[in-house]
């Protein structure tokens, strides 16, 4: 299997499986000289681990983190680092029931196909599990991020028919942390909530839309043709399991509007120049203007529930109906918003050492 590795300048492997024994990742193109810990890599880790609240797996796992490279003192020593994640708490036996038949809306048909051979514990290597490589290596990204004073913000937009309203999300980033859904809007939260606890009840789950906002980017990342930025940015997103869309501005209400309205006129704010309105998203022809970058995802509401459905017996070839059992998420966004904050870390901190903005071997003021 190939396509494990992510980044150009900044590059990320990631390996293993949802029931194996560990799940890790190795990080290249770190500049040496950051300083960074276990503890702070770990706190992004504890926001996407499992048994948090009503609306994630029950699965017990403290996915506590163990640096085995690349960082020595407190700092970044510029070689590759390598960071592990050991499984404690897997439970196989609700897939052996199942492991010919491939469950609707997972990759079990896909990986038979591509493979004829494949981990059908929890999914294997196609697990939610996996992204917890990404989150650690972002965990890195932000850290480098900080130090050029850039932001970035993920937060659930919609959950369902639910949505937030969100005017201004700096002012209210700090609810974000505050509810099990990680919305910040109080009222819309509270509904996302219930909502998602009765789809639970009925064995059902539910969909969402994330949204990651970036600030303080500088004008003139990305690299047309092919390297834009937003198709960095959107290949990222589209790289989480879940994601079956991505948008960039105002996205595909672009479709609707007249280029009257489309347009970003330009005007002069402290002897800058800058964008008067941002329907563009922070970004024109491929390349970082100078403005927030707005990127939104479409969630796909967890194919693991608890209702019958249809399937095959791929060893016997008839057709069957089964009922998943086992532990998973009655909804993925709220868990989703540090990988998106993740992935979006990685896309902006390699373009920054492709721009030269971020030094590629030491940490520079």
């Amino acid at each position: 299997m190939a396509a494990n590795t992510f980044g150009h300048s900044f590059r990320i492997t990631t390996w293993g499986e949802s029931h194996g024994k560990a799940i890790g990742v190795v990080v290249d193109g770190t500049p040496a000289g950051l300083e960074i810990s276990a503890g702070e890599i770990q706190k992004d880790l504890d926001r996407r681990k499992p048994g948090q609240s009503a609306v994630t797996t029950p699965r017990s796992e403290s996915d506590s983190v163990e640096i085995l490279s690349g960082i020595f003192e407190g700092k970044t020593t510029g070689t590759p680092i390598s960071l592990v994640v050991f499984n404690r708490d897997a439970d196989s036996s609700a897939y052996e029931k199942i492991r010919n038949f491939p469950r609707p809306g997972h990759a079990d048909f896909t990986y038979e196909e591509k493979y004829g051979f494949r981990d059908f514990r929890g999914g294997g290597r196609s697990s939610a599990r996996e992204t917890i490589g990404r989150v650690a290596a972002g965990a890195i990204a932000k850290k480098l991020l900080q130090k050029k004073g850039i932001e970035i913000i993920s937060h659930v937009t919609e959950l369902g028919s639910i949505k937030a309203n969100v005017p201004d999300i700096l002012a209210m980033k700090e609810n974000i942390e505050k509810n099990p859904v990680r919305c910040a809007d109080p009222k819309a939260a509270k509904e996302m909530l219930e909502m998602v606890k009765e789809e639970r009840v009925k064995g059902d789950s539910v969909g969402g839309i994330v949204e990651t906002v970036v600030f303080g980017v500088p004008a003139g990342l990305g690299e047309p043709v092919f390297d834009k930025l937003d198709a960095d940015i959107a290949k990222a997103m589209m790289g989480i399991g879940a994601v079956k869309g991505v948008e960039i501005g105002v996205g595909f209400e672009a479709a609707h509007m007249k280029g009257s309205q489309m347009n970003d006129p330009f005007c002069i704010e402290d002897d800058k120049i800058v964008a008067c309105t941002n329907h563009a998203g922070g970004i024109l022809g491929g390349i970082s203007s100078g403005m927030p970058i707005i990127c939104r995802c479409a969630v796909k509401p967890t194919p693991s529930i608890s209702l019958p459905q249809k399937t095959v017996d791929m060893e016997k070839m008839k057709e069957e109906e089964f009922t998943i059992t086992g532990r998973h998420d009655p909804t993925i966004p709220p868990r989703m918003v540090p990988v998106a904050e993740a992935m979006m870390a990685l896309v902006i901190v390699d373009h920054m050492i492709r721009s030269g903005h971020i030094h590629p071997d030491k940490i520079t003021e």
